[in-house]
């Protein structure tokens, strides 16, 4: 579930949820969980050490609205440009 807000798309948790899987849904890099656990640091107070890995249900998440550089068509394979 997601609602957009500003800067910021608010994601509700689903049973099972994980920082990685929830950084593949969003931006299609589960490394990018390091950005989501930074915004959402708010809700763990503590150390990283203590973030659970796998996630409550219907807990709310800030997702980082972030911009992608532009493709660079040259990159392209000549049958796709």
């Amino acid at each position: 579930m997601t609602n957009t807000t500003g800067d910021y798309l608010e994601h509700v948790t689903e049973p099972g949820e994980r920082w990685d899987t929830i950084a593949w849904a969003y931006y299609q890099d589960a490394g990018m969980m390091e950005l989501l656990i930074k915004e959402n640091r708010h809700l763990f107070p503590g150390e990283i050490a203590q973030f659970p890995a796998i996630l409550p249900p219907r807990l709310p998440l800030r997702i980082p609205v972030v911009e992608q550089a532009p493709l660079d068509v040259n990159l392209l394979p000549p049958w796709k440009r």
